[in-house]
């Protein structure tokens, strides 16, 4: 196991042969950008919340082996960079903005420090390119300020293949199996697709409004009643009259019952060629991404639809222009049936930045699960308490059993916010049985928890500062 297939089949997929530096830059809800102009949804949220996403951009840096670039709001924790060398995983150098702003995404921090932008030219004049999460106008903005070549299509291109609108009438064409919906991209389309709605929902059936750009949970309304969905319409005429826009992107479909949710993606070359990299099965909550199992717990029969799916879509992204990763988002319902698509995500995904961690740290017939667990904080949480509170959960060894933690930024995003404040630590389980990873995630659910082992810390640490404080 050397962790670096999948490095190497993305730089040849993106760059035309396996060698050579990719500068990864983890924008992480790139969505928003997309969505900037087009009508949606009402929607709320916090600027703590606005924080930890955006430091999200730490997961980057385990796509990038050592002759990679990734950049970074802040240093990442010595204690934490530890964690990982002991692991064997080799790492990137790592470049940190000037002056981080907690409610900036990393781009709109780079595109603020001139001496990284210098720094980002002399990588793309080495030939390095630029490889984000997604791209939008800032993603090429950056790139064109820097003077380093993108890893990926145009931000026109990246928007329009990341629509559901677009992953709607892309699986439609291809004859993919769907639940019951109508993709709108004008008011007339609208009108009509709530006509036919309103008949599902008079016979009992549940609606599903998406925004074209919506993202974890965000711009997606679940409507019960003709009523409420005749207000939305009314709603969303009245917003594009007051903005004067031209159009509008929804899709409206009908809730299909599910039993699992599933994440695969495969990675389009740029002469089209496609390769499925991994399917896992998606834990989600209210439509909120909250980790992955795999493997997947599928038949061959449900494998070989991924399977013809994944070369359907890939050939339909490469007609159109789109090359690099692609997320897939399927499910599969009660009786064992396959929806393959529920919405095409062409653009870095949550599991994208498990890939080397799968290649390096599992042994054969290992089981993995993917989560964070929320935190609530006094103050910054250094790495080293951390691997105090978990002695003996955390993995020590490939193909050893335990958590291996893929992002610490988002633990202490929050800080300076206020206190309390809230953090995620993410990480990756490893065990040998469903059983296994099941015990080990209680274990570290309960240490980090109210009244666990980080709470006892926390009260330690206070009383020494105290103690030293009276000597």
């Amino acid at each position: 196991m050397t962790g670096r297939e999948f490095n190497q089949r993305l730089k040849t997929a993106v760059a035309g042969g396996p060698s050579g530096s990719l500068v990864f830059l983890g924008n992480f809800e790139v969505e928003e950008q997309w969505a900037r102009g087009e009508t949606g949804l009402p929607r709320v949220s916090s600027t703590g919340n606005t924080a930890v996403v955006n430091r999200m951009d730490e997961f980057a840096l385990l796509l990038g082996d050592v002759e990679d670039h990734v950049v970074l709001k802040t240093e990442p924790d010595p204690g934490y960079l530890a964690h990982l060398r002991e692991l064997g995983l080799g790492l990137p150098t790592v470049h940190v903005v000037r002056d981080q702003v907690p409610g900036n995404t990393v781009t709109q921090d780079a595109l603020g420090d001139s001496r990284l932008l210098t720094v980002l030219g002399e990588l793309g004049a080495q030939g390095a390119l630029l490889s984000p999460h997604g791209v939008s106008e800032w993603e090429e903005d950056l790139a064109g300020k820097a003077g380093i070549a993108l890893a990926a299509p145009s931000a026109e291109l990246c928007k329009a293949v990341n629509s559901k609108v677009y992953s709607r009438r892309a699986a439609d064409g291809l004859g993919l199996r769907q639940p019951l919906g109508w993709a709108c991209e004008t008011l007339g389309e609208l009108r009509a697709a709530v006509a036919a709605a309103a008949e599902l929902l008079d016979a009992g059936a549940t609606i599903l409004v998406k925004e074209a750009f919506g993202v974890s949970g965000k711009g997606i309304a679940e409507i019960e009643s003709t009523r409420r969905l005749e207000r939305m319409e009314r709603m969303v005429a009245n917003s594009v009259r007051k903005s004067g826009a031209g159009g509008i992107a929804f899709v409206l479909e009908e809730k299909v019952a599910k039993v699992t949710d599933l994440n695969y993606q495969f990675t389009i070359a740029r002469d089209g060629s496609v390769r499925l990299d991994f399917v896992k099965e998606a834990i989600t909550e209210g439509g909120v991404h909250k980790g992955h199992r795999f493997p997947p717990r599928l038949t061959a029969g449900q494998h070989e639809v991924i399977e013809r799916t994944a070369a359907l879509l890939g050939r339909r992204l490469a007609d159109d222009g789109f090359f690099g990763v692609v997320g897939v988002d399927a499910m599969l319902d009660p009786d064992g049936g396959v929806y393959p698509v529920v919405e095409i995500n062409a653009r870095n995904n949550m599991s994208t930045y498990q890939a080397r961690l799968q290649e390096q740290l599992l042994a054969e017939g290992q089981q993995a699960l993917a989560r964070h667990y929320p935190l609530v904080l006094d103050r910054p949480l250094p790495f080293d308490t951390l691997r105090q509170v978990l002695d003996g959960l955390l993995l020590d060894r490939p193909g050893g059993s335990g958590l291996v933690v893929n992002n610490y930024a988002t633990v202490n995003a929050g800080a300076g916010s206020g206190s309390p404040f809230s953090g995620r630590l993410y990480g990756l389980l490893t065990g040998d049985s469903a059983e296994e990873l099941a015990a080990l995630d209680a274990a570290v659910t309960e240490r980090l928890g109210p009244g666990g082992a980080l709470d006892a810390s926390r009260v330690q640490d206070t009383a020494r500062s105290q103690w030293k404080g009276q000597s």
